[in-house]
């Protein structure tokens, strides 16, 4: 990955619209391929390597709502983030595996927000939003409190097949994820966001190394194996 080259200002920083058909309970939960002229061949595909996924399977058994947990639980085990009283914040929380495990560890207070609906989650609150809206990142941290200990952002956007294109939009929600983490956290907190192997993220991680003590890249083993996903942990907000 390349850290020197900084990428285009999109002209519009917005998380794209929720994904047509299915709900945020359904990504990567489902049981069975239900057939519809509507549905296109590369989203009938995607829920075939759900299904066939072990990591999905496992998750389906052991009561997460994503393989997603297993990459934040794995990311949680080696650098210890969340602590017994913890508040969190999660941005682009569906279908909500990552705050099941907050909840699970520990943590306090747990806010998360996406535009897909979500269903509850005991111990937690669940926003459906646009994170970009004005006003809703002060929502997020008046409905968690206070100022977060961690923030995590798993967002994604639904890529258009246009590489340059597909490309501003990973750099601007790293970006906007980025910046709140900067602004909101508490001293000495921590800070998640996916981000992807190739991506031009070289002024995000100057923003953060001058933020954080530490920044280091992770592929957890719950990550798909040709997927070009990593995680950028940035550890004690100084």
């Amino acid at each position: 990955m390349s850290d020197d080259k900084d990428p285009a200002e999109p002209a519009r920083r917005k998380m794209v619209r929720p994904p047509s058909g299915g709900t945020a309970a359904g990504r990567g939960m489902g049981t069975q391929i239900k057939t519809a002229d509507k549905k296109s061949m590369s989203s009938i595909q995607w829920i075939k390597r759900q299904l066939a996924d072990p990591w999905s399977e496992k998750a389906r058994a052991e009561g997460w709502r994503s393989r997603a947990a297993f990459k934040f639980s794995e990311i949680d085990d080696r650098f210890h983030l969340l602590k017994k009283g913890s508040r969190v914040i999660d941005l682009g929380a569906a279908p909500g595996g990552w705050v099941q495990v907050c909840v699970n560890r520990g943590a306090a207070a747990v806010v998360g927000v996406d535009l897909l609906p979500i269903e509850p989650i005991p111990g937690s609150i669940l926003v459906q939003a646009d994170f970009t809206d004005p006003g809703v990142d002060q929502q997020l941290l008046d409905l968690l409190g206070g100022a977060p200990d961690l923030v995590l952002s798993d967002m994604a956007h639904n890529t258009v097949g246009h590489r340059q294109t597909d490309h501003l939009k990973i750099i601007a929600l790293i970006e906007i994820a980025s910046d709140f983490a900067i602004r909101t956290l508490k001293p000495g907190g921590h800070f998640v966001t996916k981000n992807f192997q190739g991506g031009d993220a070289g002024r995000v991680l100057a923003e953060l190394r001058a933020a954080f003590e530490e920044v280091k890249y992770v592929k957890p083993a719950a990550s798909r194996k040709g997927s070009s996903e990593v995680y950028l942990v940035a550890l004690n907000k100084r």
